[in-house]
């Protein structure tokens, strides 16, 4: 099951920072599932993941709500 983060009324660079702190209390394999209104987000947790080594299992939109499920990576 998903660990959930609302970054909700966040907007750069708050929604990747608190991603950031989140994955350091998590263990390898566990998922942090996102929900953001920043659409900046998108490519953020793209570059993110791809630089911290992390893998962005999804990447979806609802309307003006960006869900993302990444999976911690060591």
């Amino acid at each position: 099951m998903p660990i959930e983060l609302d970054t909700k009324g966040l907007s750069c660079p708050l929604p990747i920072l608190k991603v950031k702190k989140a994955m350091t209390r998590l263990e390898d394999n566990d998922i942090l599932l996102v929900e953001s209104t920043d659409p900046g987000s998108v490519k953020d947790f793209e570059v993110f993941c791809q630089t911290q080594g992390h893998q962005l299992l999804k990447s979806t939109q609802k309307n003006d709500l960006f869900i993302f499920h990444i999976r911690k990576i060591s």
